[in-house]
């Protein structure tokens, strides 16, 4: 067994391929705060691919965190010279590959001094993050910055040591700006529709709170280029654990993801950028597009699965698409409700991309939890599977299949699956979510009438009627009739 390591990539079993590249030599260009693993299997290791072609060696990631669970990663990550080793699952078989595109992990500390002075460093041009949809303090009702948050409260009134990475931010920003250093872009790396213009929301309003001058400045100078990211990635458990140490490597954070990378982004970088074109990445001034075919069909799809594979004790997503009634409620509302607002991009139809997601979603060696997905549903709803019930809605289109997906998930929200075991908190809003789908229980209305997630479409017969016909079924017949009910 090799502890991974700089000192020890030489000994990593044959099959396991390593950086190339003087890791020693690499220098910081990117702050990415929220090392998770997506990240690290994703934007990382497009970088990491630059690095093996000799390109972009002063764009290394310093990782960062604001929270204090953070500090764990931080301490697993400097433990092994802060390598990863990926492991690609297929069907066809596995590879494993170490990433080293990140060199270091910024101290984490109260009043996040250590994160501040390395963003407002002049070799550090991009500060990037990937912190959850749920994250960037947006108002649930009308989508603009949410200025009464407790934590966006504390920032703005101490702004030389804030709680927020979007504190950190502005405060590293006022630092460049009386330095003379200059601004950075802002990369959102989450999966948000026109997640640049979020972020840039964000941190221009939060800016504003404490330094109106300060905002326009960022306003005018920072940019932030929306993109969109794709490739799916488990959670690390023990079974990955054990995978790695299978390949004779002793690493404490490794990471599992399947066969496909997509990376769409706006050129639009202020301080300069890597060419992760060359590494496959795409760029592009209608992400738009990308965005909505990505979030609608295989984020959106994820929501149609995920809470009713949890209510029916099904624990893989891949075990989903393998259930019969599970996959041909994915068919269904998929190609009846979702795919016909979806307009084709460069090399991919609507239903191509149906059929990918499929595919991607049924591959057996991905161990992709229900949980995992079904997670933050108080952000992913309104995110994921709102918008195409408004789309059908405005289009005069029947609504039948997602507001059967919209039930699911007050069902799941009462805490007990079908076969009586307890659904553990999985939402940050969890208590009053269950509050709200235990009284639905009798009186469906009720979980509509939470109007900071579905505002006037509570009000909506075409889609609150059949929303409270498929819950009370749910909750009278069970949900294998809803879905016998649906699928005919």
């Amino acid at each position: 067994m090799v502890q991974l390591s700089n000192a020890t990539l030489s000994q990593l079993p044959e099959a396991v391929k390593r950086p190339g590249y003087d890791r020693s030599k690499l220098t910081p260009g990117i702050v990415h705060i929220g090392l998770g693993n997506f990240h690290r299997a994703h934007q990382s290791w497009y970088l990491h691919r630059l690095m093996e072609a000799g390109l972009a060696h002063d764009w290394a990631i310093l990782g960062a965190g604001v929270r204090a669970p953070d500090a764990a990663m931080r301490e697993r990550l400097l433990a092994q010279d802060c390598l990863t080793t990926l492991i690609e699952l297929d069907p066809k078989g596995q590879s494993a590959e170490v990433v080293g595109s990140m060199i270091g992990y910024i101290p984490i500390e109260e009043g996040n001094g250590a994160l501040i002075e390395a963003m407002a460093r002049p070799e550090i041009r991009i500060v990037a993050l990937t912190v959850t949809e749920g994250g960037y303090f947006i108002d649930p009702a009308t989508k603009g910055f949410d200025a009464s948050h407790p934590d966006i409260v504390y920032d703005a009134a101490n702004p030389e040591s804030p709680k927020t990475a979007f504190g950190a931010i502005v405060a590293a920003l006022k630092i460049r700006r009386e330095n003379g250093t200059g601004p950075f872009t802002g990369q959102c790396c989450d999966n948000l529709q026109g997640n640049g213009a979020i972020l840039r929301q964000t941190v221009v309003s939060l800016a504003r709170l404490s330094d109106p001058e300060l905002a326009e400045w960022i306003d005018a100078n920072c940019t932030f280029p929306n993109a969109m990211v794709d490739c799916i990635v488990p959670a690390t458990g023990p079974k990955e654990l054990e995978l790695v140490r299978s390949l004779g490597i002793e690493d404490n954070c490794p990471v599992t993801h399947e066969n496909f990378r997509q990376w769409v982004i706006e050129d639009n970088f202020c301080a300069g950028r890597p060419d992760w074109d060359k590494a496959g990445a795409t760029f592009s001034d209608d992400v738009h597009s990308f965005e909505t075919m990505k979030i609608r069909i295989l984020n959106g799809g994820h929501q149609v699965i995920s809470d009713v594979g949890e209510i029916l004790s099904v624990k893989h997503i891949s075990e989903c698409m393998e259930h019969p009634k599970i996959h041909a409620l994915y068919r269904k509302v998929e190609t009846e409700e979702i795919m016909p607002h979806v307009h084709a991009v460069p090399g991919m139809t609507p239903d191509a991309y149906v059929d990918l997601i499929e595919e991607r979603f049924s591959n057996p060696m991905i161990v992709d939890t229900t949980r995992r997905v079904a997670f933050d549903g108080s952000s992913r709803h309104p995110g994921f599977i709102l918008p195409s019930v408004r789309e059908c809605l405005a289009k005069d289109m029947p609504v039948e299949g997602l507001a059967l997906v919209s039930a699911a998930w007050a069902r799941y929200c009462t805490g007990i699956r079908e076969d009586g075991t307890t659904v553990e908190p999985n939402d940050p809003f969890w208590a009053d979510l269950q509050i709200r789908a235990l009284a639905a229980k009798d009186t469906p209305q009720a979980w509509l009438d939470n109007r900071l997630i579905y505002g006037d479409l509570a009000d909506e017969p075409r889609f609150a009627g059949p929303f409270c016909t498929w819950l009370s079924m749910i909750h009278t017949q069970g949900l294998d009739a809803a879905l016998d009910a649906y699928l005919g």
